[in-house]
């Protein structure tokens, strides 16, 4: 699987983590910055995943933060993308399951590198169940038809 991965300068070091686990299983990774633990603002790569996401340039996204929420939210702005911030393996593999996310946020002051792998990995396996959650997912992306 094609992954793309981004952070701010909290998460720099999950992402490298991450990101390496994920090579390491197989997969084609890109990383989409930062470089450095210098300071930045996560709107600014939570975007910037989200673009490549909408591009088909990955297929699916790991958005790191310091709590995973600021990330998740920028990532959410783009509608080609669904973002869930998990914290464990289960609402990982239900993002998948249940709401057909694409990306998955998570906070590095909040998930320690074993519990993110987990995450990761329980996320990449899992497949969107479709049947009684399809109706709620195209809600997701046409709120017009929300009640």
């Amino acid at each position: 699987m094609r992954i793309g991965f981004a952070s701010d300068h909290a998460a720099i070091d999950l992402k490298t983590v991450l990101a390496d686990w994920a090579r390491e299983q197989g997969h084609d990774v890109t990383d989409l910055g930062p470089e450095t633990a210098d300071r930045v603002d996560y709107p600014d790569y939570g975007y910037k995943l989200a673009a490549h996401i909408a591009a088909g340039l990955s297929d699916f996204g790991v958005a790191l933060c310091g709590s995973g929420i600021g990330i998740s939210i920028a990532v959410n702005r783009n509608p080609a993308c669904r973002c869930a911030r998990v914290s464990d393996s289960l609402s990982a593999r239900l993002a998948r399951q249940h709401n057909d996310a694409n990306v998955i946020a998570m906070g590095a002051r909040l998930t320690g590198p074993d519990m993110a792998k987990e995450c990761l990995a329980e996320f990449l396996t899992a497949s969107f169940e479709g049947g009684r959650h399809s109706g709620r997912v195209d809600k997701l992306s046409n709120p017009q038809e929300a009640l």
